[in-house]
């Protein structure tokens, strides 16, 4: 794994929970030397995991629509920041990048990031390991409807055993080496 995509909200949440296990993401990417790709803002999350990977001497590739950085929302420090012109864009050129996703608590723009990456990979799209940073069980329902998906005969379970669920960063990580692809959904 050279570089991870880390999807997260735009906002610190109300839990100081979710900003520890952010800026604890950024830390540990960068102490296994391993590049942070997110969706290159200074606020929230996004903000808290990038400062945390820079302040570790981590290298940071923000990824924004044009339309937030006129806003005022992109991160200046970061090492490379490439603008886009849409949303879509963004989530397509982090996917490029990234060899390995992690996703921290956030909200809708986080939950849609996460279904196009477990949707690609069920299709096959090639894409690498999925973990969530399920700090104080955030989520845990969505764990339980994609449980329901696969008794429902929706989601083949394979699935849902190759997503990393935990709640340290660092377990995440560390789960990763030993993943299993589960191969497009024709394949098995």
């Amino acid at each position: 794994m050279r570089r991870v995509a880390v999807y997260c909200g735009s906002a610190h949440g109300h839990d100081p929970a979710f900003v520890e296990a952010a800026r604890d993401t950024g830390t540990e990417l960068a102490r296994r030397g391993i590049t942070l790709v997110y969706g290159g803002g200074n606020i929230g999350l996004m903000g808290a995991v990038a400062d945390a990977t820079l302040a570790a001497g981590g290298e940071v590739i923000g990824v924004i629509p044009t339309q937030l950085v006129n806003r005022e929302m992109a991160h200046r420090g970061i090492q490379v920041l490439e603008t886009v012109d849409t949303m879509a864009q963004r989530k397509a050129r982090m996917e490029e990048l990234a060899d390995a996703f992690v996703v921290l608590p956030g909200g809708l723009g986080t939950l849609e990031e996460l279904g196009q990456v477990l949707t690609g990979q069920l299709l096959g799209f090639g894409y690498g390991p999925v973990g969530l940073i399920n700090t104080h069980d955030y989520w845990q329902p969505l764990v339980s409807q994609l449980e329901t998906m696969v008794h429902s005969g929706f989601l083949p379970s394979r699935y849902l055993t190759s997503l990393v669920v935990n709640p340290r960063p660092v377990d995440v990580l560390d789960a990763f080496s030993s993943w299993n692809n589960p191969g497009a959904k024709w394949d098995q």
